[in-house]
């Protein structure tokens, strides 16, 4: 990721908010520690969009309507020497 210093940034915003749609993040740094980060409005959405939860992960799932056998074993489990 590229980083500019504050006051370029501001000097150069235009060409930092194209570089961030074109090249992606660009860090401000403000006293040489980085501060903000610019980035796309397309990258902004990633990042800030809705995680699924597994019920509607499974509910899109392409594998929605197979006919996949989930049942359990009911076997009692095996004996083990402790």
């Amino acid at each position: 990721m590229a980083q500019w210093q504050l006051q370029e940034a501001k000097n150069k915003f235009s060409e930092v908010v194209e570089k961030a749609i074109k090249d992606g993040p660009q860090i401000v740094t403000r006293r040489g520690v980085e501060t903000v980060v610019i980035v796309s409005m397309d990258e902004y959405r990633d990042l800030t969009k809705p995680k699924t939860d597994i019920v509607d992960f499974f509910q899109k799932s392409p594998l929605k309507n197979a006919n996949l056998d989930l049942s359990r074993i009911k076997d009692l489990p095996r004996e083990v020497d402790i």
